[in-house]
């Protein structure tokens, strides 16, 4: 099911993709004022699962707050409604966009006069960045664009305004004619890609900006630096200068859009091999084998989903 059709979960309706729409009066329009997450469901061996559902949507929930956002439903029960969402498109393997948001009342910087409202979105998703870049990596740039200082925008929030940040890294690196680029931080440090973590391997050690360098605290994030950990890898989490991407033996994005996707050159230059390095196909080996089922649930990341095809359930109603 391609983006742009079959059903969408809004305030405890479902319904058709084309019937979702909002005034455009809608605070989010006008003012950014939103938080969402990307999850993903996978078909596996066993049947369909999602991956780390419960991290997705409590950093969704974590987000809100941070904002100021009070959804009429409960963590639990938004984690239902992604589950009876899914169910209801007929799709064994899909992303997912859950969104929390200020609604329609009246315009103006203040948004606590307007609801709270949520929508969920789901569609067939393939890699991010290309089936290609998965194994022969890609090529990305520097962005002259930083991330948020702190105390500015809250980048442990998945907030909607963050991405207008995200779009001007991303912009830039495509019209260059590279895939990505990668921010630094307001102190110069490295920070992240447009929508995705980053990681370095220098002398068999696994490198990751902190929390710290205006990072959102992904949960792809998380699972490399578990898997890396499990394998026996040291992982060290600490402020990174730009030049050591230039040095570093391998380098690579992680994300639930990216999944783990390898960096063959930085700004020009070689990474590496020019090709995917073997700590990162060990990694990636690692992660999907893990998604895919073919390795035991030890982390208790996977959500098992029955979903009957095309046969719509009702959502969970809002209070």
């Amino acid at each position: 099911m391609a983006f742009g059709s079959g059903k969408v979960w809004m305030n405890g309706k479902i319904v058709d993709w084309a019937d979702a729409n909002i005034h455009i009066g809608t605070h989010i329009v006008h003012y950014g004022s939103g938080v969402f997450e990307g999850a993903r469901c996978y078909k596996t061996p066993n049947g369909s699962a999602f991956f780390r559902l419960h991290e997705h949507m409590r950093r969704l929930y974590d987000s809100a707050k941070i904002y100021r956002m009070e959804y009429s439903l409960d963590l639990p029960a938004m984690t239902q409604a992604v589950i009876d969402t899914v169910i209801a498109n007929g799709l064994e393997a899909c992303y997912i966009r859950p969104l929390i948001y200020r609604g329609y009342h009246t315009l103006g910087v203040n948004p606590l006069p307007c609801p709270v409202d949520a929508a969920i979105l789901i569609w067939e998703w393939g890699a991010y960045l290309g089936p290609e870049a998965l194994e022969k990596g890609v090529d990305v740039r520097v962005s002259s664009w930083t991330r948020s200082a702190p105390n500015t925008f809250p980048t442990m929030a998945k907030s909607v305004a963050n991405y207008a940040n995200s779009s001007l890294i991303k912009m830039e690196a495509v019209l260059e004619g590279y895939s990505e680029g990668i921010a630094l931080d307001p102190d110069g440090h490295l920070s992240e890609g447009s929508g995705q973590n980053l990681f370095l391997v220098r002398d068999q050690v696994l490198y990751t900006p902190p929390l710290a360098a205006s990072v959102l605290p992904g949960i792809t994030r998380d699972t490399i630096i578990t898997l890396a950990k499990d394998k026996g890898l040291e992982v060290r989490e600490q402020n990174i200068p730009r030049e050591m991407v230039y040095i570093s033996d391998e380098v690579f994005f992680c994300g639930t859009a990216a999944e783990v996707t390898p960096i063959r050159s930085i700004d020009k230059i070689q990474i590496g091999a020019g090709r995917r390095g073997p700590i990162t196909a060990m990694l990636q080996a690692a992660f999907f084998d893990y998604i895919n089922g073919v390795l035991p649930d030890t982390h208790n990341w996977l959500t098992p989903v029955t979903i009957p095809k095309a046969v719509p359930v009702a959502a969970a109603s809002a209070r």
